[in-house]
Order: C-alpha cells, then structure tokens, then sequence
C-alpha cells in the first residue's frame, strides 16, 4: 500500500521521470557509440596505423580504453548520483569554474557540431539512392539534415517514452546492419578470401610506424568509440541507477568493441587496404562489392543508424544544459521542465538552434577536429576528478569503487596519448584549448559576478517569464530521498 502511495506521488510530482530501465540505458549507450564511425573511420585508423593488423588491435586496445574509462564513470555515476555527467563530477570535485569551461565548450561548440555531422551523414545516406551517380545537392541535404532535427527535438519535448523507444529500436537496426556485414564477412572468409587477414600481410607496412602515428590511429578509433559515458548525462532518469547503470556500461562495451572489431574484419574479407583507403564510405563499398542489387541496403543502414545517434545525442546533450542551468551556470529558463510531460523543452529547443545555426555556417568538418580534442581532454580531466575525491573524500559513499590501477592505467594512456597528439596537431590541439578557455571572462562575467546592474536582472526574470508562458515549464520538484546519501556522506568527511 505504501509502495503505491510512493508510486502515485511520483507521477504526480513535476520532476524528471524515471523511464530508462536496463534494455533502454543500453540502447543510450550502445546507440549514441554507435553512429557514422564505424562506417567511415575505418579508413583514417588504417591510414595511420599503417597496416592491417595494427589497425585491427588499434580497434581491439580503443574498445579497452573505452572500457577502463566506463568503469571509472560507473563509480562516479553512482558515487554523485546527478544528471550531467562530466560537467557534474567536475562541478562537484574541482569547482564552478573548471565545470564551466567544460560545459561552455560542449554547448557552445562540442555537441552541436556533432549533432550537425550526424545529421549532414543521415542526410548524404538517405538521397544517396536518388542521387547514384553524383553527390546530393548542398541545399537538399542541408534541408533534410534540419527537418531530421527538427522532428526529433518535436519528439524528445513530447514525451520521454518516445524518446527512449526510437533509441532503442534504431539500435537494435544499427546492430542488425552491422551483423549482416559480419555474417557477410565471415561467409568471404570461410570461401577463403582472407588474403589481406594472413599474418605475413597484415602486418606489412609500407613505412615504419611512428608513436605519433599510432596515437592519431587512437584518435581515430576512439571517434567511432565516442559515446560511451553518455548515460552518465541522464543519470536521475534511469531506474535504479546504482544498479542499472553500470550494468548497462559493462553489457554495452564489451558488446559494441566486439562488434567493431568483427566489422572491421569483415571489411579486409571483401576490400584490399587500398581500396578501404580510396573509399569515403567503407560500408557503401562493401555493400557494392558484395550485396548485389541489394547494395542501397547499406546506404539505408548507416542513414537509420545515424538517425538513432541524433536522437540519443538531442536526448542526453539537452540533459547537460539542463544540469548546467540547475548549478547556475546557465539561464534559469533551461532547468525548467514541461508541466504535463516532464520534459526539459527550453533546454531541446536550445540544443536544436545551436545545431541548426551549425548546420547553415557549414564548416562542421573543420569544427569536428577541435571537437575531438575537447572531447578527450574532458574525460582526462574527469578521470582525474575521480583520484583527486578519492584523497580528499575517503568516507564519501561509493556503491561501486574500482581497482586504482584502473584509473591510473587509463590517466597514463590518455596523457600519452594527448602528448602525442599536441606534438603531431598542435594547430588543431591549440584552438581547441583556445575555444574552451574564451569561456574564461564569460564566466566572471556571467556567473561570478553577482552584483550585476538592475537592469541586468529586470530582463533576464523578463525572458525567464515569457519563456515559461510560451513554452509552459516550471522548475522541477525534487525528490529528498535521493539526494540524502550524498548529502550524508558530505556531512561524515
């Protein structure tokens, strides 16, 4: 009786739902890694590992890395139970301002620029059919790009259920495609076609490797692998998080680093490393090859599939605005939620005009490569967060607390990693840096600042109000029972 009051109370109170249960918590990660990677980085991974076989343990070691990363956030997803994911841990460990350069770089630049490449590679795939024989037209793809974007952010405002029901449809599609290129593969390689897979090839290099071309091969994988930590973002929306999410990241790694690495054999079955290298889109060549009149099925896969990533994307993107708002560091307006379907609407429809406004500039391939640097820093420097609370907070309560050789292992490789990658790319590394750190004066100005002119606040309570008619949100109502444990454990340190 008392479980169905709680129950009734919950469903009652204006706050963020609790609707992602195991099947849906692993379709937010298994979908958002799984986007247009796979289908197209393949080819900068051979590029510069050099040969077959390095770039096949390159994507056997990205899906360990991945793998030591997620067990680190599953003991801070539990540990500091918020939405946000790194923008919150790093909040909570550093302070305000390391949290806001984090998060000004990913809404200002980071998951708009992303969401917009999605969106072009959903919209290239999905006239590709119509337009056989020549590249779609800019406007036709830009227009279809927007309108994916659109409809979307329409669902993700109406309903969370909707929502996590497309992702999980879109993944269980994504996982199909690419088990059709494995079957296929592994078909070619029971006939015997496996030349390029021989041990005396695949490890034929046609110049010696350098450490620095072995960790931009890292980088490369670790694009198709980006993704990973994303149900950290939604944390309050999952059931039972202290269960359920790290069981979705330990089912889900292991899953999509053995998927990629059967894919990307399946790909050598069919296609010489030169032909792999001359093709833009692996899977539309595979598909060729080896499909028949049954080609456009390819094209159509990797469109469904990255249809599935912007919607993962909008979904846990919108949720760090969101948490961003709720910690001050962003107009009140985007920590309201819709009165009926408990939606973060102002917050969506932020994310939808920063990918729009992306998508009409036009250099997204330019902004990706800053992008990817921000990207890794940010989970260095939450790994990091992860030591750092370990020394200062011994008594905080962790449900989940991992070997320190886990954390310590992924530090070391990633600081290798970064070193390698200033000294190779120091143009791009560089503005990356200087794109987080223009968040520096907003912050003092926008945040710190307290005493700022009347007239400052007249409007921004002006803009909060019209924004609450027009979009009829209110601030969430937030449940006590689930902050009391870390609220506790602060009080024991």
């Amino acid at each position: 009786m008392e479980d169905q009051e709680k129950r009734k109370k919950d469903d009652d109170r204006v706050a963020l739902k609790k609707e992602i249960g195991l099947l849906s918590a692993c379709a937010i990660i298994i979908g958002n890694i799984i986007g247009s990677g796979i289908f197209v980085s393949p080819k900068g991974v051979l590029e510069h590992a050099g040969s077959v076989g390095l770039s096949v343990i390159v994507w056997v070691c990205g899906g360990g890395i991945c793998a030591l990363g997620s067990m680190c956030y599953a003991e801070l997803g539990v540990t500091i139970p918020k939405s946000g994911g790194d923008y919150s841990y790093v909040t909570e460990i550093f302070g305000g301002l390391v949290g806001f350069l984090l998060l000004w770089s990913a809404v200002l630049i980071m998951y708009p620029t992303t969401l917009a490449v999605i969106a072009l590679t959903f919209a290239n795939y999905m006239l590709q059919p119509a337009f056989q024989n020549c590249v779609p037209p800019y406007v036709a793809t830009r227009l279809l790009a927007t309108v994916c974007v659109l409809f979307l952010t329409w669902v993700n405002c109406s309903s969370v259920r909707w929502a996590t029901r497309i992702q999980d449809v879109f993944t269980v599609g994504k996982l199909l495609a690419l088990t059709l290129i494995i079957i296929v593969g592994l078909v070619q390689i029971c006939r015997g076609y496996y030349d390029a897979l021989r041990p005396s090839v695949a490890f034929e290099f046609s110049e010696d490797p350098s450490v620095g071309q072995i960790a931009l091969a890292f980088l490369q994988a670790s694009f198709a692998y980006s993704g990973w930590n994303f149900l950290n973002y939604v944390t309050e929306e999952v059931v039972e998080p202290r269960k359920n999410l790290p069981r979705a990241i330990y089912i889900s790694i292991p899953l999509v680093t053995l998927v990629y690495t059967l894919t990307n054999i399946a790909y050598f079955s069919s296609m010489s490393p030169e032909e792999l290298l001359a093709s833009n889109a692996v899977a539309v060549t595979f598909g060729e090859k080896l499909l028949g009149m049954f080609s456009w099925v390819m094209p159509i896969s990797v469109a469904l599939s990255t249809f599935g990533g912007i919607n993962g994307y909008l979904f846990t993107s919108s949720r760090l605005c969101f948490s961003g708002a709720r910690e001050g560091h962003l107009p009140h307006l985007l920590a309201m939620i819709h009165l009926k379907n408990c939606t973060p609407i102002p917050a969506l429809l932020v994310c939808c005009l920063a990918t729009i406004i992306i998508l009409c500039i036009g250099e997204t391939h330019n902004l990706i490569n800053y992008v990817s640097f921000i990207n890794y820093l940010s989970y260095g420097v939450t790994i990091a967060g992860l030591l750092y609370l370990r020394k200062q907070r011994p008594n905080l309560l962790r449900p989940i607390k991992v070997n320190l050789l886990i954390p310590i292992s992924y530090m070391v490789f990633w600081a290798v990693l970064l070193c390698f990658s200033l000294y190779s790319e120091p143009v791009v590394c560089g503005l990356g840096m200087v794109i987080m750190l223009t968040g520096v004066p907003v912050y003092f100005v926008g945040v710190w600042w307290k005493n700022k002119p009347k007239w400052i606040h007249r409007l921004m309570e002006k803009i909060t109000y019209v924004g609450q008619k027009a979009c009829y949100v209110m601030f969430p109502q937030e449940d006590p029972s689930e902050v009391e444990p870390l609220a506790s454990s602060k009080a024991t340190d």
